[in-house]
């Protein structure tokens, strides 16, 4: 699902792709990635972020992605490894960059 996924985004014109497991996030006394989606006990949390030109570039590579016919049968939700309602996203303006 992520190669697929990772192609799709790459083609329209994202420049990275990354999705990655937790492997370090305990629950937090008052908010936490855990806490955040509400991970049930066989559950791990995944993290995932794409990198655009700009703000203009990424909406548009979104655009195109979400149209894109290679996704569709991954957007029904009973073929979905994962529960979108819980899905956290947005959009970040790049401030350091080392």
């Amino acid at each position: 699902m992520a190669r697929k996924a990772c192609k799709v985004w790459k083609d329209h014109g994202a420049l990275e792709y990354h999705e990655c497991i937790a492997d370090d996030v305990s629950w937090g006394k008052r908010t936490s990635f855990p806490r955040s989606v509400k991970l049930k006990g066989s559950e791990v949390v995944w993290f995932s972020w794409i990198v655009y030109k700009s703000r203009k570039d990424r909406d548009r590579v979104m655009g195109k992605v979400m149209k894109d016919k290679r996704l569709a049968s991954m957007m029904d939700p009973k073929k979905m490894p994962f529960d979108a309602k819980r899905m956290i996203f947005g959009g970040f303006k790049m401030v350091v960059s080392l």
